[in-house]
């Protein structure tokens, strides 16, 4: 399909699953806000979303398709390390951006993962770095100074810890395309998230459990954060997933990753409305050139399906 081809109405509903998907995704620093503000630690709340995303992933597959629930057992050190690095510090980083800068910043660092998909496939596959890869390079660079601020050296210092969060964000978050390749050789794209989910929530673990009952205070005395944890996994996180990836069915992926953009500006119009953040011009327009390398990026992948 491509660009210009007369969209069929699979395609439309296609192109707004996606839209939703992405819409969706943009609220997950709304939700993080929320219950970073219940007194939940970043880690804390990282280990919940795993596991409750994992618990209902198992329980969907395990009623519908309990087949693609099997996993070889020489696999699961890979899944290991898939989970530990694309989940677990993924979703740490990303709600430790949001809570050390705004949702605004980090939705829109997050979107750096295209570029680092580049680079990794780059030197990892041997995949070729034309014009074209160049000139996104080059805008999501300046892109994302402006957006951390660096005509600003005072601001720059003040969020730093917050910045490398969100770049840290973007990098694990572009990492799970990469291990994602010779996952999917074996097995289903649900069968993979599950597994890479379950893994994350198993490697936070520890890491929380040793704090003990202090680590979930926030949520064992009665309060509406338990109803929050819930939305963030059903909305989010599984919801965002599902609709994206039966999107993906009736669209290209090129399409799609640029439908994807959404994320970012719902996320900042939202941090605008319900936060009352703000971003000035310098940092708007850093945000206008992430967005324009992630759409360049995916243009020739778009031309055809």
């Amino acid at each position: 399909m491509s660009w210009f081809a007369k969209p069929t109405s699979a395609s439309t509903n296609g192109l707004l699953l996606v839209a939703a998907g992405a819409a969706l995704w943009g609220t997950l620093g709304i939700f993080f806000k929320v219950l970073l503000g219940y007194g939940l630690a970043p880690l804390t709340l990282a280990f919940l979303r795993a596991l409750l995303t994992f618990l209902i992933l198992l329980g969907g597959l395990g009623v519908l398709h309990p087949t693609r629930l099997r996993l070889a057992r020489r696999d699961i050190p890979y899944f290991l390390i898939f989970g530990a690095i694309t989940v677990a510090l993924f979703y740490t980083v990303y709600i430790v951006a949001v809570d050390l800068t705004s949702v605004a910043t980090a939705a829109v660092l997050l979107y750096t993962a295209p570029v680092w998909v580049t680079l990794l496939a780059w030197r990892l596959y041997g995949d070729p770095l034309g014009a074209r890869q160049l000139v996104a390079l080059g805008l999501a660079f300046t892109g994302c100074a402006l957006v951390a601020g660096a005509y600003d050296p005072a601001q720059l210092r003040v969020n730093a810890a917050g910045l490398l969060a969100g770049l840290a964000a973007g990098l694990t978050y572009a990492l799970y395309s990469i291990f994602s390749v010779p996952a999917l050789r074996r097995y289903s794209s649900w069968t993979v998230v599950t597994w890479a989910v379950g893994f994350g929530a198993l490697t936070l673990a520890p890491f929380v459990l040793v704090q003990g009952a202090a680590a979930f205070a926030p949520i064992l005395t009665p309060s509406a954060a338990w109803l929050w944890l819930l939305g963030l996994a059903l909305g989010p996180t599984v919801g965002a997933l599902v609709l994206y990836t039966t999107g993906l069915k009736h669209v290209p992926a090129g399409i799609a990753s640029v439908t994807a953009t959404l994320e970012p500006v719902v996320a900042t119009l939202l941090a605008v409305v319900a936060l009352g953040e703000r971003l000035v011009l310098p940092q708007i327009l850093g945000g206008a050139l992430i967005v324009g390398a992630v759409a360049l990026l995916a243009g020739r992948g778009a031309t055809s399906q």
